[in-house]
């Protein structure tokens, strides 16, 4: 049997194993990679092994499989359509293997693979596709080039067109902080299947130059709105260009719903009758402080931080932030939007208690080349963005966590 399945190549096929019984004989790092696709599967699973891996004892304990404590005995394989055998002893792997071949069940070896009648191939998945890929004793081919195929259908450098009718509609896709890789898997897969892109000025501009010559790019700040707002204007194109047949993507920095009026958009094509999807993205409140070298918390330093927007000035009346209660917090204090308010933003909260002494960053442009980071206490905040002339995008962090560093 050996000798003859190395003459001929191994003959693909998926297994639709919904309640059929799998044999699974051993317990340990193979068979804990392979049962959960199994399992995935809706197979039903007999696990046969005196000791299992914890992860695997999970899987038995939460009742996704049953599990029998005890070595294999010949006749475990009765009525499988499909078997792993991965135990540690050859001699157990070899009877079983026999037992397989002689009840016609496609069996798995994973210490003999040329006396195995079935090899599992390097498996991996996106939006709905299968990619599974052999190379026959080459695994770790078969693995780079299901990763290849896996990663280009993901990013859309693979074309694979859909050829039956997709649902049209619209995705609000949240495009992160700036660097074009911090953009979801999922976002990135929709971007590259759209017929049109209205994008934010601060969306990951980069992924535009990457897209299709046949994909429509509008620049939202560029729509004309005459008697509109800005905003309906969007909301207005988002649903013309749905409603004419398009895919289409609203690409918006950071994620859609922190202070990216993204609901808006979602109840006007709620209203409208529109499909929509949410794609939430990396928010640059959490990763451009990070990417500065600033954790929003650390252990024994913050255990909060909190999120505002300083569009507003404190003292505006539209002001819907509570800064007087923000002042007694003792955690840390992100706030966006917030250079051009920064020097009365750091007064008022000065006025209501918070220490002058604390320290404070503006980090600029994060995570992108441009990126830069200026340091500051919150008495010399407002002085310090206008003398080092920090623009728009940046973010301000106020909390002691500005002073941990990777040396403390």
């Amino acid at each position: 049997m050996a000798e003859h399945a190395a003459e001929h190549a191994a003959y693909p096929v998926g297994l639709r194993l919904s309640g059929r019984r799998v044999v699974v004989l051993g317990a340990g790092q193979v068979a804990q990679r392979r049962l959960p696709a199994l399992l995935a599967a809706g197979a039903d699973v007999l696990l046969v092994s005196p000791s299992a891996t914890p992860s695997v004892e999970a899987m038995a304990d939460t009742g996704e499989l049953r599990w029998e404590r005890r070595r294999y005995r010949p006749g475990d394989l009765a009525g499988a359509w499909y078997a792993l055998i991965s135990t540690d002893d050859a001699e157990a792997n070899a009877a079983a293997s026999q037992e397989a071949e002689e009840r016609r069940v496609w069996a798995v070896r994973s210490d003999d693979a040329e006396a195995a009648t079935a090899w599992t191939p390097a498996t991996g998945h996106s939006e709905g596709v299968t990619v599974a890929v052999l190379t026959g004793r080459d695994p770790r081919r078969s693995a780079a080039v299901r990763d290849a195929v896996v990663e280009g259908l993901r990013d859309g450098s693979l074309a694979a067109p859909h050829h039956r009718a997709r649902t049209k509609g619209v995705a609000l896709v949240g495009g992160g902080p700036g660097d074009p890789d911090l953009i979801t898997v999922r976002g990135r897969r929709l971007l590259a299947e759209a017929d049109v892109v209205i994008a934010d000025r601060l969306g990951p501009r980069d992924l535009l130059a990457e897209l299709p010559p046949h994909v429509e790019i509008i620049d939202a700040a560029k729509i004309p709105y005459g008697r509109f707002m800005a905003q309906e204007a969007i909301n207005q194109a988002l649903i013309d260009h749905a409603r004419a047949g398009k895919a289409v993507v609203r690409l918006k920095g950071g994620d859609p719903f922190v202070f990216g009026r993204g609901m808006e958009e979602v109840q006007a094509l709620t209203e409208a009758g529109i499909p929509c999807t949410v794609v939430p993205g990396i928010s640059s409140t959490i990763s451009v402080p990070g990417a500065a070298g600033i954790p929003v918390t650390h252990r024994g330093v913050a255990h909060e931080f909190t999120v505002v927007s300083g569009h507003v000035a404190p003292d505006d009346e539209r002001s819907l932030v509570d800064w007087a209660a923000l002042a007694r917090l003792r955690g840390t204090l992100v706030v966006l939007m917030g250079v051009g308010n920064s020097a009365a933003i750091a007064a008022t909260l000065m006025a209501h208690g918070r220490s002058g002494d604390t320290p404070a960053a503006v980090v600029q442009e994060g995570t992108t080349a441009a990126q830069r980071r200026v340091d500051a206490t919150l008495a010399t905040l407002g002085e310090t963005v206008r003398a080092e002339g920090v623009r728009p995008p940046a973010v301000l962090v106020i909390g002691d966590v500005v002073a941990v560093t990777p040396g403390k």
